[in-house]
């Protein structure tokens, strides 16, 4: 069985607003009660520890959702912070060489038919694995008064996604080695990749948003009216 791990203790900036980006009202929920719901309906997922802000005053002090425990622990200032202080709060009986999924708090809209795709993908190969999608634009590497330096080529290039899926020793490990080089990672792959492992992209359906402005809430909203007619 796997736990997944939310870090949820960021504000989310350009989002904009008094409220947490997490918090925001979607579709008759929360941002961050779809998002956990998602991972809970896995029948492969045994629980979930969300990192949150010390003292989040608006967490609205989930004990249980879909039968799986939902945990809390205190996060930190940046991601990385929270992943790695959700990684240490796991129950005693999380083993070290157990799979965890870490997915953010502002996808809620992620497809059980995805994430049945990454855990079989992921155990298989060993490292782990994350959901991405390739690229379909034009990728240009542009310089710091934004005039283009050329066009890369997009054939190998992949949007990173979560879940993401590692073992807990490892995750720990490549997150306390970036910490202790004074690095800021963006997402656990780039951690990992770090120690020289590299783990495998699963594709990923593209309604896997992230909400990141206000604008996004709608697109969300849409997805999942979509998504809850098909299943109906």
């Amino acid at each position: 069985m796997i736990w997944a791990v939310v870090p949820a203790a960021g504000r989310g900036s350009r989002f904009g607003g008094d409220l947490p980006k997490q918090y925001a009202p979607l579709y008759g929920r929360t941002v961050l009660h779809h998002t956990l719901l998602a991972l809970a309906r896995h029948r492969s997922v045994e629980g979930i520890m969300v990192a949150l802000a010390p003292g989040d005053p608006h967490w609205p002090g989930f004990r249980e959702l879909a039968g799986k425990p939902v945990l809390q622990c205190d996060g930190g200032r940046e991601r990385a912070d929270s992943v790695l202080a959700a990684l240490q709060a796991l129950p005693k009986s999380v083993r070290e060489r157990d799979w965890v999924l870490v997915h953010d708090a502002a996808r809620p809209c992620l497809v059980q038919e995805d994430l049945e795709r990454l855990l079989e993908h992921g155990a298989a190969h060993g490292v782990g694995a994350l959901l991405a999608a390739p690229a379909r634009d034009t990728i240009k590497r542009v310089d710091e008064n934004g005039e283009v330096l050329r066009t890369e080529p997009r054939d190998a290039m992949w949007r990173a996604f979560t879940p993401q899926m590692f073992r807990r020793a490892t995750l720990t490990r490549a997150l306390e080695s970036a910490r202790a080089g004074g690095l800021s990672v963006t997402d656990e792959a780039s951690a990992v990749e770090r120690l020289g492992l590299f783990p495998m992209v699963v594709e990923g359906s593209e309604d896997n948003l992230k909400i990141t402005t206000s604008g996004d809430l709608a697109l969300a909203e849409s997805i999942l009216g979509r998504l809850a007619r098909s299943s109906a």
